[in-house]
């Protein structure tokens, strides 16, 4: 078992990586979080020891049904608007991804008995375009063990966030039109779908783990639900650009 230390050792040495800019090249057996719940309290550790709070969400799944849901707490000093410009010396080796994020209109708070899910899809308020810019803080990364990806954020970097419009249950949510562009060189592929398929699917994982948890769920979270164009690794600064139909665009430039 992990010592009661290791949450807040390896949290500190990926707090310092997110800081620099850097990566981790050392990888100890005492780094790994034991299981799933310790790999979400070394997710709650970097947000304290990086003194912000929750902003959102990110949460995905590799199958559209009955698949393994996980998702990562998104610190709130990390989301950006649309339009903004980061800076690839705080994002080594960044990826992109072009996702759909939610925002619910009512406030769930800690309960014993979970929240069903007509509760939480009843409660959809409003969508919107969001780019996640994906920067492990590991060397090895995709080469980690799996636990340890999960506690460092699920490699999360940023998210820009686009403007949110009133939801829309009708939305083609399995394959909607879309495109990305990064330096002007088309990266979408042409599929266009969400491996977890109806992202909308999530929200209720999200909401009942966050609750069980101890915190609640407001309207302002923003809850981003998994890439509709794989991921793009950037190879230098340049203008992303992803639309989606129905929903305003958003960009972001990496320099």
């Amino acid at each position: 078992m992990n010592s009661p230390s290791h949450p807040a050792n390896i949290a500190q040495l990926i707090v310092d990586a997110m800081r620099n800019g850097q990566k981790l090249s050392e990888i100890r057996p005492e780094h790994v979080p034991a299981d799933a719940a310790s790999a979400y309290a070394l997710q709650r550790e970097i947000l304290r020891l990086r003194e912000t709070t929750v902003g959102g969400w990110k949460v995905g799944s590799k199958s559209p049904s009955g698949g393994p849901i996980n998702g990562a707490l998104l610190p709130d000093d990390g989301l950006f608007a649309s339009g903004s410009q980061l800076e690839i010396i705080d994002y080594p080796q960044p990826i992109l991804e072009l996702e759909i994020a939610l925002r619910l209109n009512r406030e769930f708070t800690p309960r014993e008995q979970p929240y069903s899910d007509e509760e939480v899809l009843s409660s959809i308020g409003s969508m919107g375009a969001a780019i996640e810019v994906v920067s492990s803080r590991f060397a090895a990364w995709p080469k980690i063990e799996p636990l340890l990806a999960l506690g460092d954020l699920l490699n999360h970097g940023a998210l820009i966030v686009g403007e949110f419009v009133p939801y829309d249950a009708s939305f083609p949510f399995l394959k909607p039109a879309l495109s990305l562009t990064f330096a002007d060189q088309d990266i979408a592929p042409g599929d266009g779908a969400n491996p977890a398929g109806d992202p909308r699917r999530l929200l209720p994982w999200v909401v009942n783990h966050h609750t069980q948890n101890g915190q609640s769920v407001t309207p302002e979270l923003v809850i981003t639900t998994g890439s509709y164009t794989g991921m793009y690794q950037t190879k230098g600064p340049g203008l992303a650009l992803g639309a989606i139909h129905g929903l305003p665009s958003i960009s972001v430039e990496l320099i």
